[in-house]
């Protein structure tokens, strides 16, 4: 007994097995972290439009959407909230993201390119239409948040796409508009249930994306209209 209490005892056994114990105990919390991530919330909207489109043989809407920087002032008109970067990319403040008592203000860089004959169309498009319009988010910063989020805890997607479509009677405007959102939630939005968050999320994305729809179509047909008058006036 008297030789085992003095094993036991002995300062270097001792030492051993705590630096032992504390190695294990880092690598269960290394694995429960790892087995643990926080998983961020994800939402999105997807709205699609599809009107009547009066077109004039003099001025077609094919014709229209190659003036790729006429077209973008058209569809964001507010100028003080937009500006051209380079030959195909826009930078845009977008309309304000409001989700339950966060408030948040994108700046994205749009990219916005005219495709034709079939080449390079978005998968939904068909490859008979003879103009597609794409809009693409190539970056994003994200403005309200910095006290309660870090920018790598958020993601932001937008694309879409414009085109005519001739296949019946009459031409048909089509397109769609797409926004996703991912984010890592502040520790205050935790307590919230997850299905109030998806409503409320679900209804913010949705209002913003259809009130983006409405703004982008009215104006840019408005601006088709003048285009047609004004080959008009020059023939």
């Amino acid at each position: 007994m008297a030789v085992s209490s003095t094993v036991l005892s002995c300062p270097k056994m001792v030492g051993r097995r705590r630096s032992v114990a504390a190695e294990m105990r880092t690598i269960r919390w290394g694995v429960k972290c790892q087995l643990s991530p926080v998983k961020p919330s994800k939402y999105s909207s997807k709205i699609t439009t599809d009107v009547q489109l009066h077109e004039s043989p003099l001025a077609l809407f094919d014709e229209y959407l190659e003036d790729k920087s006429r077209v973008f002032k058209a569809m964001f008109p507010d100028k003080p909230k937009s500006y051209r970067l380079n030959e195909e990319e826009w930078r845009i403040q977008m309309l304000p993201i409001n989700f339950l008592f966060l408030t948040a203000w994108p700046v994205v860089d749009m990219r916005i390119r005219c495709k034709s004959n079939g080449q390079d169309y978005p998968p939904d498009v068909p490859l008979d239409i003879t103009k597609v319009l794409e809009l693409n988010m190539m970056k994003w910063e994200l403005k309200g948040l910095d006290r309660v989020m870090e920018p790598s805890d958020f993601t932001l997607g937008v694309q879409g796409a414009l085109y005519p479509d001739r296949g019946g009677r009459h031409t048909r405007l089509k397109g769609r508009l797409e926004m996703n959102i991912s984010f890592v939630l502040p520790s205050v939005l935790m307590l919230v249930p997850e299905d109030v968050r998806r409503n409320v999320a679900n209804a913010v994305l949705n209002g913003l994306v259809d009130n983006m729809k409405h703004k982008v179509i009215e104006s840019l047909l408005a601006d088709y209209n003048r285009f047609k008058n004004e080959r008009r006036t020059h023939n």
